[in-house]
């Protein structure tokens, strides 16, 4: 019940074997066999086995996003909300990148709504258009 609740109750968020273990210790609870038994707890434990590190796992093949021609492909995010605001009061970036020059607009916002975004690619993305040629 101990490592049950120190691993996904109100103590942590499923961590691995050795700082579960580190966590019972804070807790005030020791025995012998202490780290075994977290070791082997944690591989029962199935939401563990999907978001554990991969760190042993063989590297991958990255592939480039690259667009053939320019504006043809753009990614968009809102980075936010940001604490504490600006001095401006916007909690909100809103950042786009074309992915073939790898050119990158952003701006701040107090609110993100589709007006704003509908602004912000009208605006921003046709002035770097206009004066990128």
């Amino acid at each position: 019940m101990l490592l049950e609740e120190i691993h996904a109750g109100t103590w942590g968020p499923h961590m691995s074997g050795f700082v579960l273990a580190k966590k019972i210790l804070r807790a005030s609870y020791f025995w012998i066999t202490m780290e075994i038994v977290c070791i082997q707890y944690i591989w029962k434990c199935h939401r563990y086995q999907i978001h554990a590190d991969m760190i042993k796992i063989p590297p991958n093949e990255l592939n480039a996003t690259c667009s053939p021609w320019s504006f043809a492909a753009w990614g968009m995010d809102v980075i936010g909300p940001i604490d504490p605001a600006a001095s401006n009061g916007h909690m909100f970036i809103l950042v786009a990148i074309n992915y073939f020059s790898k050119g990158v607009e952003a701006t701040s916002y107090g609110a993100v709504t589709k007006k704003v975004v509908a602004d912000f690619v009208r605006d921003s993305i046709r002035n770097y258009r206009v004066n990128s040629y």
